[in-house]
């Protein structure tokens, strides 16, 4: 039953599966295609006193034309740039124009759409577009959530059956073939086979932690997990931005004098928003842990509306911190603190980092891309084992068949109904997992019919 299963998944899924691992291993390598394809934009002079935010910000508005205040400024970190967003009505609700400012001279060196909290360019947007949705929107997910809804259970399967294999062969002899790929036999396809088993007994677990972490993304299942957190608290916990106007004392804070730009000021009231300087607001944020050096920060979007400074370095895993700042008294209304999240919302930011190759850096993306491949790989495998089971005599085109059937019915009653109950469970939490299964169902009764209609006709 698991080989009949493992067969079918990777017959009709594995193109989705082979579209997303070299998607996802493009995606891994992409933070250096980016720094090589836009390094004017992301480099800059590195000074003892660069200029203040509020000065950068004013540059990029002078020579955008800009009236309106950022959506959000990132400041450089030693050697590149401070990134200064603005809302544009023309891009996705995800994607800001990015103006690029040289923190050592004032310079704007650039022009970029900058794309959600990765903050990934032009390059990396396309490519991330392509592993989500086949560049198709959101209809094209259903591409991604549907390979995502397999990975895993083809994993399993694969491993169980490894398992089995492993038992009944002789202590001998399992090392070669099951932990390592046999290259010593001539026979093609039991090569093959021992290639394709020796890799996803290796990576096997890793492609069952992409399949989890990229349902969390995902719109049906992903809507399910969602809401499962939330029932059982398990969410992760969000800054408060609303202020309480009879809580707000007059008068400035202690940073009032920090690099405050008249400028921005200015800009900002004609906006609609609180006064506030980004120099002062996040000295506020230093003073109160905000330590990590890659940030962001968004201005008020309205008088009732603190500031917020994220640390959005996703590289090291508890650089996650954030406060919300009265722009007006340069106090902090509201915190968020990593360690103060509960053990699933960790987790999850954790799992989010690593799938998206951002954790540890540059190990990570070598691991992503060695998964990636990998699986890429095993389903090229695949493949090839299915056609080199063919019968060879055969006339026309023929492929190799399918394992035999009828397993499930052979099982004992309390065992066959306990597959079909978590079978529906789990089709029911994950949409397109259950419907696909009813359909390979379907198929495989119809092949059933046909099959035994054939017999009948034969014998007669």
């Amino acid at each position: 039953m698991l080989l009949r299963l493992h067969f079918y998944i990777g017959v009709f899924i594995g193109p989705f599966l082979l579209v997303a691992a070299v998607s996802g291993a493009l995606y891994a390598l992409s933070p250096q295609l980016e720094k090589v394809l836009y390094a004017e934009a992301l480099t800059g002079t590195t000074v003892e006193q660069p200029l203040s935010l509020d000065a950068q910000v004013a540059a990029a508005q002078t020579a955008t034309g800009l009236q309106a205040a950022p959506a959000a400024v990132r400041p450089a970190e030693p050697g590149s740039t401070t990134r200064v967003m603005f809302t544009d009505p023309a891009l996705g609700a995800s994607a800001h124009r990015g103006v690029f400012v040289d923190p050592g001279t004032g310079e704007v060196v650039g022009e970029e759409t900058v794309y959600g909290t990765s903050g990934s360019l032009p390059l990396r947007t396309t490519i991330g577009e392509l592993h989500r949705s086949l560049l198709l929107g959101e209809p094209g997910r259903i591409y991604s959530e549907l390979a995502a809804s397999w990975l895993w259970v083809i994993a399993t399967t694969g491993l169980l059956l490894w398992a089995a294999r492993w038992r009944s062969t002789r202590a001998g002899r399992r090392t070669r073939g099951l932990l390592v790929p046999d290259t010593a036999t001539t026979n093609t396809y039991r090569r093959t086979r021992s290639f394709h088993a020796a890799t996803g007994v290796w990576l096997g677990l890793g492609f069952v932690f992409l399949a989890a972490t990229g349902l969390t993304w995902s719109t049906y299942a992903g809507a399910n997990v969602t809401e499962l957190r939330a029932t059982l608290g398990w969410t992760t916990p969000a800054l408060e931005k609303t202020l309480d106007p009879a809580q707000a004392p007059a008068g400035g804070g202690e940073h009032a004098e920090h690099g405050g730009s008249h400028h921005h000021t200015a800009m900002v009231e004609a906006a609609g928003q609180d006064a506030g300087s980004f120099d002062a607001v996040l000295a506020t944020a230093r003073d109160n842990g905000i330590d990590a050096q890659l940030l962001e920060i968004k201005p008020a979007t309205d008088a009732g509306t603190a500031w917020s400074v994220a640390e959005i370095d996703r590289s090291w895993p508890t650089q996650v911190d954030a406060v919300a700042v009265d722009p007006a008294t340069e106090q902090v209304s509201d915190q968020v603190r990593f360690a103060e999240f509960g053990l699933v919302a960790k987790l999850a930011q954790w799992g989010v980092a690593a799938h998206m190759g951002v954790l540890f850096g540059v190990l990570n993306q070598l691991v992503l891309a060695v998964l990636a491949l990998g699986l890429a790989a095993m389903v090229v495998w695949g493949y090839l084992m299915w056609w080199r089971r063919r019968p060879t005599r055969a006339t026309g085109v023929a492929l190799g068949s399918a394992p035999e059937r009828g397993s499930l019915r052979r099982a004992p009653l309390p065992a066959a109904a306990g597959i079909a109950v978590v079978t529906v469970a789990l089709g029911a939490f994950f949409p397109l997992l259950g419907t696909s299964l009813a359909a390979f169902l379907a198929l495989d009764v119809l092949l059933g019919v046909v099959a035994a209609r054939r017999a009948r006709s034969s014998t007669t």
